[in-house]
């Protein structure tokens, strides 16, 4: 046989003996090409966390998830937002299970914890250490009302728009003639939420019983007080309607001037957002900070429920560390609410900087008093004592 041959007969059962490895280990062999591009590795699933807000920060919170997913891509938000008292119920009773919480203030936080407490002994929010409540925003509760009414509210009563001021102004059956204003408006009109339905009402409810009674915090024997009882129905005799959203009312009032509303009870930053709307249209609207007020500080909260898992637990961490940055902070001031971060100035030189911009309406940064948010079991029988007197 010629060397050539051999070697080309050699060199052919070299060949054959590697297709065949080849195919045994599943492979195949592969021709190189031109410009040809690696298909990238598929990244890892999202992490999903289901995250309940109340309604009052929606702009905000939303604005402030939109910039977090830009850095967190492995990480999903699911934004649901609820009124507080509604979603601490759903909680409760098992038909929500967010990863975490907000709620308009600590007021509805202490409530479900309390509840959670009775029903499961055991914490469903962290008492203490990195888990526990934050504040994530402040705004206080205010009066809003139109100015002319508001001048006699402040005459007859000292120079400050207090509940037992309205307590004589809507229990008079001259109505606005009682307390200095004309005959012409008629009965005093005061709008607030219903407080087993929404946050804003229940903190309006708390803040009458703590001026009737002179105290800075409720016990639960305050509320069986008669007397007590007998002056918040007076007051509430000026509600025609107890809505569940704040934000409904005050449109209202705001679309229907004081034919509807001569007074409301909301929260500062849904009043900065609505001043504007009412420039020119029923006269001027301007905000009354009252002698002791108490402050929405939007707590945040990671669960501690057993649905949570551990990946969860850490993409929350990170979130709420997130909203509770400087940058997050910082747009508050866009959305009307004050950053809990304290280093942020409230004021500046924005000229579209709320705080500064709407001063001549009543908007201060100096607020009065704030009363501490009562115990979970004593919301509990404020809510109670409420529904037996009032509720229709």
């Amino acid at each position: 046989m010629k060397p050539t041959l051999k070697l080309l007969i050699v060199g052919g059962f070299v060949v054959a003996a590697v297709i065949i490895v080849l195919l045994a280990k599943g492979g195949k062999p592969s021709t190189p090409t031109t410009g040809a591009t690696t298909k990238p590795e598929p990244t890892a699933k999202a992490t999903t966390i289901t995250v309940v807000y109340s309604t009052e920060k929606k702009d905000w919170i939303e604005a402030a998830t939109a910039d977090f997913a830009k850095t967190h891509p492995d990480i999903k938000i699911e934004l649901v937002g609820k009124g507080s008292i509604d979603a601490a119920q759903a909680i409760l009773d098992g038909g929500l299970q967010p990863t975490v919480w907000s709620p308009a203030d600590t007021m509805a936080m202490n409530l479900l914890a309390s509840d959670w407490q009775t029903k499961n002994h055991a914490d469903l929010i962290s008492p203490s250490g990195d888990d526990a409540a934050q504040a994530l925003l402040l705004t206080p509760l205010v009066f809003v009302c139109w100015e002319d009414r508001a001048e006699a509210l402040l005459k007859s009563s000292g120079g400050a728009i207090s509940w037992k001021g309205l307590h004589t102004a809507v229990t008079s059956p001259k109505g606005w003639l009682a307390v200095g204003g004309q005959g012409k408006w008629g009965f005093v009109k005061l709008g607030h939420t219903d407080p087993t339905k929404s946050n804003s009402g229940l903190e309006a409810l708390y803040l009458m019983a703590l001026e009737f009674t002179g105290k800075p915090k409720l016990a639960i024997e305050d509320l069986l007080d008669p007397k007590l009882q007998e002056f918040v129905k007076g007051v509430e005799k000026g509600v025609t309607k107890f809505e569940s959203s704040t934000g409904t009312f005050m449109t209202d009032m705001v679309r229907f001037g004081p034919s509807k509303y001569d007074i409301a009870v909301v929260y500062e930053s849904l009043a900065i957002s609505e001043l504007a709307n009412a420039a020119g249209r029923w006269g001027k609207l301007k905000v009354y900070y009252p002698a002791t007020t108490i402050w929405s500080d939007h707590p945040i909260a990671l669960l501690q429920g057993a649905w949570v898992t551990a990946e969860q637990k850490t993409a929350a961490r990170q979130f709420i560390a997130y909203l509770r940055s400087k940058p997050a902070q910082q747009r508050a001031l866009e959305f009307g609410f004050r950053p809990a971060d304290t280093s942020i100035p409230i004021v500046s030189n924005d000229a579209q900087n709320p705080f500064t911009r709407l001063a001549p309406d009543g908007i201060t940064v100096d607020v009065p008093t704030a009363a501490a948010a009562p115990d979970g079991v004593v919301v509990r029988n404020l809510m109670m004592m409420w529904t037996r007197l009032v509720q229709p």
